[in-house]
């Protein structure tokens, strides 16, 4: 499977997918990164690893819908099957959610429906919760509101800040997000290949 990352920030998670790919606990390539931030570390990553990149600024476009048919064009060229969100910082718009329905996921630092949009480990935190986690979940038209696909815990009353609570959820992610797509690859090949066996079967 054909991998497009999209990425606005340091790019954590993009590194952790790479990582698991080179272990061979992934078996995908990342054949493209989207930012729509030229300068974010996420790029500088990708170009050290020697993978595509095609970034772009959002006000250089007339609207959303003009820049994500840019991206569409990218994504083409190099055949992707899945776009991964990983710190992306922007909705997706109709022409992506059209084109790849059903093939857009992204992972959440809280345990969803709770603490949507940004600063979700910050909202838990401040929330005095107990528990908050990691959710891995189809992308839709909403913030943070496709099928959840995955999720897990983390306990707030074992970190002691802000900072050892950020960094529990980070270590979740970097796991969690890396064996889910893997298992969504693997459902989606088992269905393809029952899919031709079925097709096969009813031409014989």
């Amino acid at each position: 499977m054909k991998l497009a990352v999209f990425a606005s920030g340091s790019g954590s998670n993009f590194q952790a997918i790479a990582d698991a790919i080179e272990e061979d606990r992934l078996q995908a390539e990342i054949s493209l990164l989207v930012s729509d931030k030229p300068e974010a570390y996420a790029v500088e990553r990708a170009k050290t690893l020697g993978i595509s990149v095609f970034t772009f600024r959002p006000k250089e476009y007339q609207n959303k819908r003009a820049f994500e048919n840019e991206i569409v064009k990218h994504l083409h060229e190099k055949e992707i099957d899945i776009i991964i969100l990983a710190g992306y910082m922007r909705l997706i718009g109709p022409i992506l959610l059209q084109t790849y329905e059903g093939c857009i996921f992204n992972i959440h630092p809280s345990l969803l429906p709770a603490f949507p949009g940004k600063n979700a480990i910050e909202q838990a935190w401040h929330a005095n919760v107990k528990v908050t986690g990691v959710t891995v979940h189809m992308v839709d038209e909403g913030m943070d509101t496709g099928p959840i696909i995955a999720q897990e815990s983390v306990d707030i009353k074992d970190t002691d800040s802000l900072a050892s609570l950020t960094k529990a959820i980070q270590a979740v992610e970097h796991r969690l997000y890396p064996d889910t797509i893997q298992r969504l690859i693997e459902k989606r090949t088992s269905e393809g290949s029952q899919n031709r066996h079925e097709h096969q079967t009813s031409i014989n």
